[in-house]
């Protein structure tokens, strides 16, 4: 065997070996050590504290404000009394709920990664569990559209629009682009 021959037989042989390592290795790698394999740690913290991550998006980019960005822009949206009250109350009502159903999602997703860990899960074991994640879901994202809904009805169509012009939400051009153009 030649020197050439021997060197691609070398490359071939271990050359490959190493490229199928790199392609087995799973987009997974390192993620063994979460608590809750499938869910990310920022993902766990927004649940348990109530944060909309996204749920309510219909309802905010539809004209539907929401209630913890409508208190931010109190001022800017000319709030009366009242409806900062009632803001801050839909707010409350929506946070409490939003956490509890949390709590509830995270500890279902703790029995989900239980039944996979103790090796103790079958189908209808996962069908229960993965159920009552999607009710639990539901209901989580319910309480932030209903606040939205809530929200709506508080303020004036002229401060639905202010509200939406102040979150950009104006066409794809924010209301600093409008001033920059003028």
């Amino acid at each position: 065997m030649s020197t050439r021959q021997l060197a691609v037989t070398f490359f071939l042989i271990f050359g490959l070996s190493g490229i199928a390592v790199a392609v087995s290795e799973s987009n997974y790698s390192g993620q063994e050590q979460r608590k809750i394999k499938s869910l990310l740690q920022a993902e766990i913290d927004g649940y348990l504290t109530g944060k909309g991550m996204g749920f309510a998006k219909s309802a905010e980019l539809n004209h539907f404000p929401g209630p913890k960005h409508v208190m931010e822009l109190a001022n800017e949206l000319s709030l009366s009394k009242d409806q900062r009250e009632q803001t801050q109350r839909i707010y409350d009502v929506m946070k409490d709920k939003a956490i509890g159903y949390g709590q509830l999602l995270v500890q279902n997703e703790e029995k989900i990664e239980k039944l996979f860990a103790e090796g103790i899960v079958n189908p209808n074991l996962l069908e229960k569990a993965l159920s009552e994640s999607a009710k639990i879901r539901s209901k989580l994202r319910g309480a932030h559209l209903v606040a939205h809904i809530e929200q709506k009805a508080v303020l004036s169509k002229h401060q639905i629009r202010l509200y939406d012009n102040l979150r950009g939400y104006t066409g794809g051009h924010s209301m600093q682009e409008h001033k920059h153009h003028h």
